[in-house]
């Protein structure tokens, strides 16, 4: 293993260049949860109490998607222990911020903190890396999908991400469930049923029509602007053997005062260096990132960042490939020769049937 493309060299690195204080929780950071509370409360109240036109609760169906997203972005940082170490008010917190993916503190910590930061970009131990030319070949589903031309089968994929992220953690639920055992089991189904229930009962409550302005419509903007993000940081990378978060992670560039409102999560290449660090210092370690790596660091603008997303498919032929095995076509990814400003595919033979 070399180590210069390893995580721990760039920690080792970076901390001497890093005050102490960057290295501790932020509870201000918990301040953010006035606002969002306030107008998630406002906007079900008046849907609710006041009889509005439709155009005047889809209004409201968008500031609640918006701030749906933005508390799902705090819980992130919440729950790698940034803001506060007190176990039960991290979790309660974060559980609360992510109700609305029905997504409980407790899977998580095991999927997210635990196996995707340990093994990001790893073809078989990350369970957020894409499929390859294997499973292509193994799943019906897969082969349908790519039998579709390209537009049409980007397009499912990002009409997709409106539900990708709530879908992905119940599957994520199924996959990990096994590994928990007693009391940590029923812990984890009692995460993910609670806030089930709750808006089961708030269906039942406001009947289906308002119920679509409270949460459907809302839950599928923060799926897809929470999707567009986690998407960008990885899905354009290669595979690695090793966490490599220079070579696995990308981070996009935002305006200010859209970082602000989702907590810095664009600076992705960051996070994956420091996980535990919080958000509010990523621009600095960015900083030094660039200065001291710059032939191997990655970033493009977000919007850069979804069309080339659009414009490559999702299959690794191998680990800096990726391939549309229909169209028997090849595209380099991030860091391997990937021009998100000219975008193409070069033919390559497909040796097996």
């Amino acid at each position: 293993m070399n180590e210069l493309n390893h995580l721990r060299f760039y920690t080792r690195e970076l901390k001497q260049h890093l005050p102490r204080e960057y290295f501790k929780p932020v509870p201000t950071r918990l301040l953010w949860l006035i606002p969002h509370f306030a107008i998630i409360g406002f906007c079900m109240w008046a849907v609710i109490a006041l009889n509005l036109s439709w155009y005047a609760n889809l209004g409201l169906a968008l500031l609640l998607g918006s701030s749906y997203s933005a508390i799902g972005f705090l819980a992130h940082e919440v729950l790698h222990g940034s803001v506060v170490k007190t176990a039960w008010l991290r979790d309660t917190i974060g559980g609360i911020c992510f109700a609305q993916f029905c997504l409980g503190p407790k899977l998580w910590r095991k999927w997210h903190n635990v196996e995707h930061h340990g093994h990001t970009q790893h073809e078989e131990d990350d369970p957020d890396a894409m499929g390859t030319l294997e499973q292509y070949r193994e799943r019906r589903a897969l082969r349908a999908m790519y039998a579709v031309a390209p537009w049409l089968r980007s397009l499912v994929t990002f009409v997709a991400f409106t539900v990708w992220f709530s879908f992905h953690s119940f599957e994520m639920l199924l996959r990990f469930q096994k590994e928990f055992r007693g009391k940590d089991r029923m812990a984890l189904f009692l995460q993910f049923a609670l806030p089930v229930a709750a808006w089961l009962a708030l269906l039942v409550w406001v009947g289906p029509a308002k119920f679509l302005y409270l949460y459907i419509i809302p839950v599928l903007i923060a799926n897809f602007t929470v999707m567009s993000y986690i998407a960008t940081n990885h899905l354009l990378n290669p595979l690695t053997a090793v966490n490599d978060p220079l070579a696995n992670s990308l981070t996009v560039s935002k305006p200010r005062w859209v970082d602000m409102l989702h907590f810095n999560f664009s600076h992705h290449t960051e996070h994956h260096i420091f996980p535990s660090m919080n958000p509010k210092y990523a621009p600095r370690v960015k900083a030094l990132a660039k200065e001291f790596w710059p032939d191997r660091y990655n970033d493009m603008p977000h919007w850069k960042a979804l069309v080339t997303l659009w414009k490559t498919p999702r299959l690794y032929r191998d680990d800096s490939q990726l391939a549309d095995p229909k169209r028997k076509l090849a595209y380099p990814v991030v860091g391997r020769g990937l021009d998100p400003d000219e975008v193409r595919g070069v033919p390559y033979q497909d040796n097996q049937a």
